[in-house]
């Protein structure tokens, strides 16, 4: 076998006259009575290799015409000025005229084209993964990733931080979402939990002195999936002592610039990033990752009705609710009463009893509850900012149904109507959270980001309030891209009785305390350090700069939308005797297969 010389997708008019060697997959082939045309592919592109029946040994042509899609081959050859230019391929000019070819390996048709446009399911797709990562796009999107992998490194060490690891073997804490848990043959009846995040390891890294750390940390959740989660995902780690939010958020935007200019060539500005307090996003968009290449705000009109003729519209803010609308430009032709009740129907899984409607025309407000705004029509216009051809879509409601069911329509009208600038790259800082959420499902208070979050200062008395400590506000900041949460990060807890009143305010008990976060508490009384830190999701992130829908594009071997993987079949059943070792019994379950599951 002979060395290669080039890569194909490299070779261009500068080596005319070259002797090469090149190697890769056989595209396709062409055979056109005096001459036979190969595309022979490899990683970095296509090139076309020509053998000239006229003129070539018989045995370079029986192999040439033995040749079939994804063969293997090595073909040496001097490079010639192509006469049929393509100029859609960067080798486009030039061909190689073939004086051996020999193959490597044999292969079978493949189940679907290796082409950047594929018809084949996703779940094909994941089968064959190791033919899926072939196509072009695949092998871009994951290049990309490693770009900006890369660039995190570079700009990362100039910043000073450390590069750590911390353990994928850890202690299940409870911090949110369900852990995934590894028994332990030496420890029979205990489990390790693998990492939610490397969290509490890198508080106990800025206990330990180490200033600024960071880590590409694999991370792991056992939770509902959907295009841009998945049970194991890659996050950007970093935490740092002694600086504040805002030197924090600085370092972050400088690294977001670096990231975008290195991986994609894009320039971005971070002292523009416009920053919103979570309460200002709620208000203006409807949630606390707005997507911002449009506009379409929300408008709160509910001084405009309460003492509306409308029932409905009267009733919601004489029961604390709010009435609030968008304004969708040029709507008119687009959206017909039909797919209005289409969009009526979908928002009744926030909550919302229905969908409120008025067109903007040249004669004033017209629609189904026009007859009833005919007093404050003039002042809907004027506060929609409304133009001829808009359709209003008035949502009323408890404030939180209302915020997502607008968010909902804001997206899919602006996708609807084609309002989103695909080239631009909105990002958004969100700040001043809320420091717990209340969980409907669980009727309790869970904390907005996680149970070491600092509250802001002035807050910190509220803790003892058990009236108040719900109010309390959180010293925590969130980077959002094009309506994506891309990070998450706040200044943490470092004091040990803060940290007490906050696992306390969560429900824990001091014995409950001590037994999921004990070692934390105890390292805290040895001197721990003010710090704060972020995560940013980099499967999200390359999954936006690549274009994808979802991050499963941009993960070599992901798992699909039901946590499975069906190239290898994994998870899968394992053997008696490893179960055995483990001291572990299995109830009779029903195991259905991969065929099964598909049915």
């Amino acid at each position: 076998m002979a060395k290669r010389t080039h890569y194909a997708g490299e070779i261009t008019e500068k080596f005319l006259g070259e002797i090469v060697v090149v190697k890769g997959w056989v595209q396709k082939t062409r055979n056109k009575g005096g001459l036979v045309f190969i595309d022979l592919r490899d990683y970095t592109g296509i090139v076309q290799i020509t053998v000239d029946i006229s003129t070539t040994s018989t045995k370079i042509i029986e192999t040439a015409k033995k040749l079939r899609m994804e063969y293997v081959i090595e073909v040496a050859g001097s490079i010639v000025e192509r006469t049929a230019k393509n100029p859609k391929i960067r080798t486009g000019n030039i061909e190689i005229t073939a004086s051996t070819i020999t193959i490597l390996s044999k292969a079978k048709t493949p189940p679907f084209a290796i082409e950047n446009k594929t018809e084949a399911s996703e779940e094909l797709r994941l089968q064959y993964r190791y033919l899926d990562l072939r196509r072009p796009v695949m092998q871009k999107n994951l290049k990309i990733r490693s770009n900006v992998t890369k660039a995190t490194h570079e700009y990362l060490e100039r910043q000073g931080f450390i590069d750590i690891e911390t353990p994928i073997l850890a202690k299940s804490t409870p911090e949110g979402a369900r852990d995934y848990l590894v028994a332990s043959r030496i420890h029979p009846g205990h489990f390790y939990a693998l990492p939610q995040s490397p969290q509490l390891f890198k508080q106990l890294l800025m206990g330990a002195g180490f200033d600024r750390y960071y880590q590409i940390a694999r991370t792991f959740r056992d939770e509902d999936l959907r295009g841009d989660r998945q049970p194991e995902f890659t996050q950007l780690d970093l935490e740092t002592s002694f600086l504040d939010q805002e030197e924090i958020r600085a370092i972050v935007g400088g690294l977001i610039q670096y990231i975008m200019k290195k991986a994609v060539n894009v320039d971005v500005n971070p002292s523009r990033f416009p920053v919103l307090t979570f309460k200002e996003a709620i208000k203006r968009f409807g949630t606390d990752k707005p997507d911002m290449r449009f506009k379409m705000e929300l408008k709160d009109l509910s001084e405009l009705f309460i003492e509306s003729e409308f029932a409905v519209f009267k009733n919601t803010l004489k029961s604390d609710g709010q009435v609030k609308a968008i304004a969708v430009p040029n709507a008119l032709e687009h959206y017909s009463r039909k797919t209005i009740d289409q969009l009526s129907k979908y928002i009744e899984r926030f909550g919302a009893k229905g969908l409120f409607w008025v067109k903007v025309t040249k004669k004033g407000l017209t629609g189904p509850i026009a007859k009833f705004l005919v007093n404050q029509q003039e002042k809907i216009v004027n506060k929609m900012s409304a133009k001829t051809g808009d359709l209003l879509l008035f949502v009323a409601g408890k404030p939180n149904v209302v915020a997502q069911s607008l968010d909902y329509l804001r997206g899919k009208a602006a996708k609807d109507l084609n309002l989103i600038d695909e080239k631009k790259w909105a990002y958004a800082w969100i700040i001043d959270w809320p420091l717990f959420e209340y969980s409907e499902e669980e009727r309790c208070f869970k904390a907005a980001h996680h149970p070491f979050t600092m509250p802001n200062n002035k807050d910190i008395a509220l803790l003892d309030d058990p009236k108040k400590r719900y109010q309390a506000h959180a010293q925590a900041y969130d980077l959002v891209l094009n309506g994506y949460e891309l990070a998450s990060g706040s200044i943490r807890v470092h004091h040990p009785d803060i940290q007490k009143k906050m696992l306390k305010a969560l429900g824990f008990t001091h014995k409950e305390a001590n037994k999921s976060f004990g070692f934390l508490l105890k390292a805290m009384e040895y001197g721990f350090p003010p710090m704060g830190g972020i995560g940013l999701g980099l499967d999200r992130l390359v999954m936006i700069l690549t274009g994808q829908k979802t991050i499963r594009e941009v993960i070599a071997f992901p798992k699909n939308n039901r946590a499975s993987e069906p190239m290898s079949n994994a998870p899968d059943v394992v053997d008696k005797e490893q179960l055995a070792e483990l001291k572990i019994e299995t109830k009779d379950c029903l195991i259905f297969s991969s065929k099964e599951n598909k049915k």
